[in-house]
């Protein structure tokens, strides 16, 4: 599944890049004044299919890709094959997300080794889960199965964000992702925790993140449990109260 995903990526790329030839083609043909639109267009349109290479993972040279629409807007003949340049982005994508799997367990790992040995931080599941109280709560208690609402801020190893909430957000410890769940286990409302999360226990090498990224989580409990509850009125419609904390959840593909 994953691989047709980057196929099909790799393969809309493409197609912009053909898209693009067509520009150097109606350049020579237009009135001046259109064509002064017509650069600016191409121009920008230079930028979005930049970003779409960015996007794939692999570092081109782009003297070559320039080449490459020159030479197919003049009809000639491809260094490979669609279907073999597709196959060729894929085995190189393919190095990459290894190499990075191996690298970010091997930063994760150390990091968790280093930090077990830091005063004030708590240890669960061998170590794969980790937290620190930040501030003291003195409410209900958070237990299995609760929907807490909390607020919190996700971040990568490196200090980097990569979610927040915006207000205080409904989630249920059922379906987030196992550190999480751990780290928010026996929190008392009002009290803050950083919860450290080896990949093992969040995402591993599936899901839309880095593979293998540890994860920190800066969580503050607003209350313990908060489940939804249906009126009257209730439309059939179950209300978003997890729009920005729903790539915490466990039902990974």
């Amino acid at each position: 599944m994953e691989t047709m995903k980057k196929q099909i990526q790799i393969l809309s790329v493409i197609s912009m890049l053909a898209i693009s030839s067509l520009f150097a083609e109606e350049k020579e043909t237009t009135e001046a004044a259109q064509s002064m639109d017509i650069a600016k267009i191409s121009e920008a349109f230079g930028h979005v299919i930049s970003k779409n290479l960015e996007n794939i993972g692999v570092k081109f040279e782009m003297a070559k890709v320039i080449q490459g629409l020159k030479d197919a807007s003049e009809g000639k003949t491809a260094p490979m094959s669609e279907m073999e340049c597709i196959q060729a982005i894929a085995a190189v994508q393919e190095k990459i997300f290894k190499e990075q799997c191996t690298e970010n367990l091997k930063r994760a790992e150390s990091f968790l080794s280093d930090n077990a040995k830091v005063d004030g931080i708590v240890a669960l599941d061998e170590g794969k889960v980790q937290y620190r109280v930040m501030e003291a709560g003195n409410g209900a208690v958070v237990e299995p199965h609760f929907s807490p609402l909390i607020k919190y801020t996700g971040k990568y190893l490196d200090g980097s964000v990569f979610g927040t909430s915006k207000e205080e957000e409904l989630i249920s410890l059922d379906e987030v992702i196992p550190g999480l769940k751990a780290g928010l286990l026996g929190m008392r409302e009002g009290e803050r925790r950083t919860v450290y999360i080896h990949p093992d226990m969040a995402y591993g090498t599936n899901g839309y993140l880095p593979p293998n990224s540890l994860l920190t989580f800066e969580v503050e409990i607003v209350k313990a449990n908060a489940p939804v509850k249906e009126t009257d009125d209730f439309d059939g419609e179950k209300p978003q109260v997890q729009h920005e904390i729903a790539d915490i959840k466990t039902d990974i593909r």
